[in-house]
């Protein structure tokens, strides 16, 4: 049985956000699965930095690429089981020595088991809690006649917000709606419901035209 097709929309989202941004720099490595040596997923999928704040970048952390390559970067991120975030936080300019923040953002491509960030997520408080948010416009719902309470998603959840309540999983509050589940229920029992995808591409570029112009030259 083929997926829906809203299920690669998100990807979609993030390319077509990337492909607005005026510069686009790819990390040679990820930071965090480079510290810890990581044995689970590619470390050369790196962060992307957008905007033109990048261009203090210094060529020994990564490269500027083109619209395509980054296309092809993200969708190689999400066959890794890696999940596309955006991020807009003070130690990223500080990390690179860069001055303008209000021209920068990242997208991170985390796992579950090395991201300095993420392996916490299972055990957050109220501030992370709000460090990762879900995009208006999208939820999660499971179809029960489907799921054989198998735990693979409850397992697989960063958030921590599954649970298998009589024999059926149960989608908490906190749901983040980033979609793993989808691609990974072996019954398709998850399904992804989202909005308009143009409407959906403009929320989020209103969201982070809020911190950060990527797209101005």
């Amino acid at each position: 049985m083929s997926r829906p097709e809203s299920v690669a929309l998100p990807r979609r989202i993030v390319e077509e956000i990337v492909s607005r941004a005026t510069d686009i720099f790819v990390l040679d490595e990820c930071i965090c699965r480079a510290k810890f040596d990581c044995k689970n997923h590619p470390r050369d999928i790196g962060c992307m930095a957008l905007g033109r704040g990048t261009r203090r970048m210094h060529p020994s952390h990564g490269r500027f690429i083109t619209k395509e390559a980054a296309a092809a970067h993200i969708e190689r991120a999400a066959k890794a089981g890696l999940v596309a975030n955006f991020a807009h936080t003070w130690i990223d300019p500080v990390a690179f020595g860069l001055t303008q923040f209000d021209h920068l953002m990242f997208i991170c491509f985390c796992d579950d088991c090395c991201c300095l960030y993420r392996t916490h997520m299972t055990k957050r408080g109220p501030n992370l809690d709000k460090a990762y948010k879900r995009l208006p416009g999208i939820s999660i719902e499971v179809k029960k006649e489907r799921c054989t309470g198998c735990g693979i998603c409850v397992e697989r959840c960063f958030a921590g917000e599954r649970k298998i309540i009589d024999g059926v999983v149960t989608i908490g509050p906190g749901c983040k709606g980033c979609g793993r589940c989808v691609e990974i229920c072996p019954e398709e029992a998850n399904l992804l419901i989202m909005d308009d995808a143009d409407v959906l591409i403009d929320r989020m570029m209103e969201r982070i035209g809020k911190v950060a112009d990527i797209v101005t030259p």
